[in-house]
């Protein structure tokens, strides 16, 4: 955070403004009265800002503190004190909800109030300009810092705002990997359940019905080798790779094929395997797509 030294030497703020500064303090609290009621005329003539000022306890404690901030911008005195109160002042409109909008407008009240009471006491352009340079470098270091409440605001915002997004996003990926987890450990299952479907098929072979078996046998050994390739698939999405679609189209088409088989020697309908037809032919049709849409390696 920057020291008032480092603000003064960055407005080219010098002992020399100090002192002019100090010199109008007189001026400045003979006009005060004035300045602060053409000051809040201003600001009752905005709703936004006028809403802070409907309680007449509220307003009088405002003008209070306003007066005294003007009066210390005459001050001579402009050190580290100075800035914490700066700072203070900012905080409390940051608090109140006052868009920064409103603090520059005003501020610009101010400036103009100065310009016009300069004026008015420095009939002479010489006297007057080193009046005002330092009236002005004055009036901008105090925008500043009253500003950088503002700033300071939106940066812990952002901070907390993306501190909770780094959060729920780590928690959805944890989330999402135990997910894969169990699904690698069904699909191990399931593959089991397949090497059984095959040994039971082996069993009619052995048993006298050769066709069925062998048919069967063979959609299994599909299934089983789709099972494998879905289950790659996963392990490597676990590993941070990407899920590839096809292959979970590719186990629904090779589940259908073994269905078409067995609906043969089954003798079904000659509806259910035009339908059984016509689902593949889908499926195929989705699978030729989706390949193609996916980008070659």
């Amino acid at each position: 955070m920057l020291s008032m030294e480092d603000v003064k030497h960055h407005y080219f703020f010098s002992e020399t403004d100090a002192a002019l500064l100090k010199e109008l303090l007189p001026i400045a609290r003979d006009n005060c009265d004035r300045i602060m009621d053409e000051f809040y005329e201003y600001l009752m003539r905005i709703p936004e800002t006028a809403a802070f000022l409907r309680e007449e306890k509220s307003m009088l404690r405002l003008k209070r503190s306003h007066a005294e901030w003007f009066i210390n911008l005459f001050s001579g005195r402009y050190d580290q004190g100075y800035l914490h109160g700066l700072q203070h002042i900012g905080q409390a409109h940051v608090r109140c909800g006052l868009n920064a909008h409103y603090v520059n407008a005003a501020m610009n009240v101010i400036r103009r109030c100065l310009i016009e009471l300069l004026q008015a006491t420095f009939p002479v352009i010489e006297q007057r300009r080193k009046y005002r340079i330092a009236v002005e470098k004055i009036l901008d270091i105090n925008l500043d810092i009253m500003s950088s409440s503002y700033q300071e605001e939106e940066l812990r915002k952002v901070f907390l705002s993306r501190k909770l997004e780094s959060a729920l996003i780590k928690a959805a990926e944890r989330f999402t990997y135990g997910l894969n987890l169990i699904l690698v450990l069904a699909l191990t299952g399931v593959s089991l359940s397949v090497v059984a479907l095959f040994g039971w098929d082996l069993v009619h072979i052995f048993q006298g019905s050769f066709e069925k078996g062998i048919l069967s046998a063979l959609g299994s050994l599909l299934i089983l080798w789709m099972m494998i390739e879905l289950m790659d698939n996963e392990i490597k999405t676990l590993k941070g790779g990407k899920f590839n679609i096809l292959i979970f189209i590719g186990v629904i088409i090779v589940a259908l094929i073994r269905e078409i088989l067995i609906s043969t020697l089954r003798h079904d309908a000659l509806e259910t395997q035009v339908f059984l037809a016509g689902t593949l032919l889908i499926l195929g049709i989705v699978y030729y797509l989706v390949a193609r849409s996916q980008p070659t390696t």
